[in-house]
């Protein structure tokens, strides 16, 4: 990578900070990153098993407050996205780094102090997330093994156990090459059965759904519609790959988020109007979440339908467990200041990765809501709302006393990091009352 200035080049100004440059022999060439593949990057990072949840913590408050609410953390999402997309182009501009990680950043910009708080959500982030994961995809696959076997019912630890050492092995096993063919193809099957499920579920729409509305209940929601909504960790690898453009960096962060916005917004849309919210009745008291999805995996609308429900949901889940064991590994790498080798040398890291949230899975197979929502409120509103704020308003008052100009990639100045923190520490707050009160 060599860092360049802007300049004039074929009449065409140049607004890359540097450049990818390979050698072939001859000659340097320029490879930059495309804005399709970065789109990319953000979408598939954004899809992901959180979108299972969804039906369940929107389907008390009705289609039309859920797509509000959807679209508000969306925005929010977007502004905290682009703000560290800023902080990261304006470490670039100044030190030179053509290439950091989103832990890096906050170190770099809040010390060692705010590296850690950001490294403590983010490693809570990974397990309650696996936790959630193992447990739900357990569930599924137990209960599908039951039916296949003709079993009244089988205990609920052999599900969450299957599915990690199934999953877990393969990884641990397999070749970085080959389960990286092998993801691809389970996100190919979760695209089709998507899409299937849409052409199927679309059928049994009530039109009198539309007119449910309780807007007092969408507040329990937001958490978890945080959750499916998060990219932002893999902003700084999206201006690296995009060369420091800032044009380019905006068009991919704003189209790879709203891909995933318009596939929750018809996903939300098509369950919620299957499924009376009269349901709940009886079903859900507290603090328990009645689950659409079950109802559907169970034949209630069908038995195509269940049939693609339980594997739409089964290999979302495995694309997500897939990314996020290796997201954990990379972290306690770091931490431990170890590195990969032989299988043998392996085993106790991927112990650590795996047996933990395994263990809590099997303990408390109906974990998958409540961690889902810690984890949007402890870890997405620190990682999303209030880091990104704190290290903008940081970066901007230092460039106020410095001859550095920089534009910044959001506007509302001090108003909008206030707003930001602000969200963030309410959803918090709300958070820990609920907790105290119940």
């Amino acid at each position: 990578m060599v860092p360049i200035k802007t300049f004039s080049e074929d009449s065409e100004q140049v607004t890359r900070l540097f450049s990818h440059l390979e050698f072939d022999g001859k000659k340097l060439n320029h490879q930059p990153g495309s804005v399709l593949g970065s789109t990319a990057l953000i979408a598939g990072t954004t899809v992901g098993a959180g979108i299972l949840a969804l039906p369940a913590v929107t389907l008390p408050s009705g289609i039309v407050p859920s797509t509000s609410g959807l679209i508000a953390v969306w925005l929010y999402a977007l502004v905290s996205g682009l703000l560290v997309a800023e902080v990261t182009l304006n470490i670039m501009r100044t030190e030179g780094h053509p290439s950091i990680g989103f832990l890096a950043v906050v170190e770099k910009i809040l010390g060692k102090v705010g590296g850690r708080l950001a490294g403590g959500a983010y490693l809570f982030m990974h397990y309650a997330l696996l936790v959630a994961y193992i447990a739900q995809g357990g569930e599924i696959l137990g209960s599908a093994a039951a039916k296949v076997w003709a079993l009244q019912i089988l205990p609920t630890w052999v599900g969450t156990t299957t599915f990690t050492l199934l999953f877990g092995g393969i990884m641990y096993l397999g070749r970085e090459k080959f389960i990286e063919k092998l993801n691809s193809a389970f996100v190919g099957i979760v695209i089709v059965s998507f899409l299937g499920l849409l052409l199927l579920a679309g059928g049994h729409i009530q039109s009198t759904q539309l007119l449910f509305q309780n807007w007092s209940a969408l507040g329990s929601a937001i958490s978890v519609m945080s959750v499916a909504l998060f990219f932002q960790n893999v902003v700084p690898l999206v201006v690296t790959q995009l060369e420091g453009d800032a044009c380019k960096i905006r068009q991919s962060i704003f189209i790879g988020s709203v891909i995933p916005l318009i596939m929750f917004l018809a996903w939300n849309a098509v369950i919620l109007g299957s499924i009376s919210p009269d349901m709940l009745h009886g079903t859900s008291n507290g603090r328990t979440v009645f689950d659409p999805l079950q109802i559907l995996r169970a034949g209630g609308a069908g038995e195509w339908l269940a049939v693609l429900v339980s594997i739409f949901s089964e290999f979302a889940i495995a694309t997500s467990f897939i990314g996020f064991v290796y997201g954990l590994l990379d972290l306690l790498k770091d931490i431990f200041l170890i590195a990969q080798g032989k299988l043998s040398s392996r085993l106790p890291l991927y112990s650590l990765v795996l047996f933990p949230p395994m263990t809590l899975g099997t303990l408390n197979p109906s974990i998958f809501f409540t961690a889902l929502d810690y984890t949007g409120t402890f870890s997405i509103s620190v990682l999303g709302g209030i880091i990104p704020a704190l290290m903008s308003w940081k970066q901007r008052q230092e460039q106020e006393n410095s001859d550095s100009i920089n534009q910044p990639l959001v506007p509302g100045g001090k108003v909008t990091l206030i707003v930001m923190v602000g969200i963030a520490l309410a959803m918090i707050g709300r958070e820990i009352l609920s907790i105290y009160t119940n």
